[in-house]
């Protein structure tokens, strides 16, 4: 497959989104629609579910990319950069893409980090990513090298998530990478490091610009942030939770037999519950009476597709955060009302141009959140993530 330069990225990206123009949506904002109703929590063990509640936009409900892959309506190629893959769409219908797909395969996992409608029978679509699985560079048994199998599971980890999408700790390039012996690495290259005015800035297309220096900062925050909640796993159900195939995969580990016998008790306490309104078009969790994360769509039907996933998510890390304390009180309703209220109303980080059609809004309220949201020029709120801190 020919390797894309981040220009041709760009250019293509822009070149294929133009029919989005096209689709019907009621113009709305998250900062102009109402204020959400918020019901819950729905407890089982650590783990704590509140659903939002709220219109849903008019239109056709996309595909997920997980759907998408599973069919054969969409494939994600790799291009030779870690931080660079290419969506495909064969099919007649949009396909969603969330912050935070796990893609297995390639030549190592990747974790997406932007949401994006893929319009129908689109071509070469660049997506950002991260690696979930260090040390691998090539081929894992009979899996494809040059295209991703499944999206199955959605990123479990809130440290994760923030070392991605919060402000940078420190632009400072770290230490050089030990690379091992006998095993091809890919190579990120380092530049001088230069005075904020004048040091590089490279187009994103997850969003915004990052400096060489920052994109490594927070790639060695994504594999520590795995690699401790291996452990912590690994302790918490008495079992070595990575795979003998690749002990660094992120994706291995979710797929171990152990993990998912103890995530079965937590799903099936709280799965149902969605399917209680019609009207839940989003939803928030907390662990160990803390706050987490919440995830808001445009409507209903996308969100009861999203929901298995997100629920399995939830519980893994639940289960790697189980808490041997006494119990603890839960966040109200209201408690989560305000979360979102600080975060989406937080002064913005950034506001980046994504491709001419969509841009993605950041902003981080300090000792509380950050929240992205992708929205198209003409109003449509793709996608919402709040993450506390």
């Amino acid at each position: 497959m020919e390797r894309l330069s981040v220009g041709a990225c760009v250019k293509v990206l822009s070149s294929v989104l133009v029919p989005l123009s096209l689709l019907a949506a009621s113009p709305a904002t998250a900062s102009e629609d109402p204020k959400p109703r918020i019901t819950g929590p729905h407890m089982h063990q650590n783990l704590s579910i509140y659903f939002i509640h709220g219109p849903s936009k008019p239109g056709p409900i996309p595909l997920t990319l997980d759907e998408a892959l599973a069919t054969g309506a969409a494939t994600v190629f790799e291009t030779g950069q870690v931080r660079r893959l290419v969506l495909q769409n064969t099919s007649d219908r949009e396909v969603f893409v969330q912050a935070g797909d796990i893609v297995k395969g390639g030549r190592q996992d990747r974790v997406l980090t932007v949401s994006l409608l893929i319009p129908p029978k689109a071509k070469n679509v660049p997506i950002g990513a991260y690696c979930v699985e260090q040390g691998r560079w090539r081929r894992r048994g009979n899996e494809s090298m040059g295209n991703f199998q499944s999206a199955k599971n959605i990123l479990p980890l809130k440290a994760a998530k923030l070392a991605i999408f919060a402000a940078p700790i420190q632009p400072a390039l770290p230490p050089p990478q030990r690379v091992q012996s006998g095993a091809a690495r890919p190579q990120i290259q380092q530049q001088r490091i230069v005075s904020a005015a004048n040091r590089p800035r490279l187009p994103n297309l997850d969003g915004g610009v990052s400096d060489n220096g920052r994109t490594q900062t927070r790639q060695q925050r994504v594999w520590a942030s795995v690699g401790a909640m291996q452990e912590q796993l690994s302790r918490n159900l008495d079992a070595r939770v990575q795979s003998e195939k690749s002990k660094s995969s992120l994706q291995l580990t979710l797929e171990n037999k152990k993990l998912k016998a103890a995530r079965h008790d937590l799903i099936k306490a709280l799965k149902s519950k969605a399917m209680a309104s019609p009207d839940i078009v989003g939803y928030a969790f907390a662990i160990n009476g803390r706050l987490n994360s919440a995830s808001v769509y445009p409507s209903n039907g996308l969100f009861v597709k999203m929901w298995p996933r997100l629920l399995e998510a939830s519980a893994i890390e639940a289960i790697a955060e189980m808490a041997k304390t006494k119990a603890v009180a839960q966040p109200s309703a209201g408690d989560v009302t305000a979360f979102l209220d600080a975060a989406r109303k937080a002064p913005a980080t950034s506001t980046d141009d994504l491709d001419g059609r969509f841009n993605r809004q950041t902003r981080e309220a300090k000792n509380k959140g950050v929240y992205l949201a992708t929205v198209r020029r003409d109003g449509f709120v793709v996608h919402e993530t709040y993450i506390a801190h």
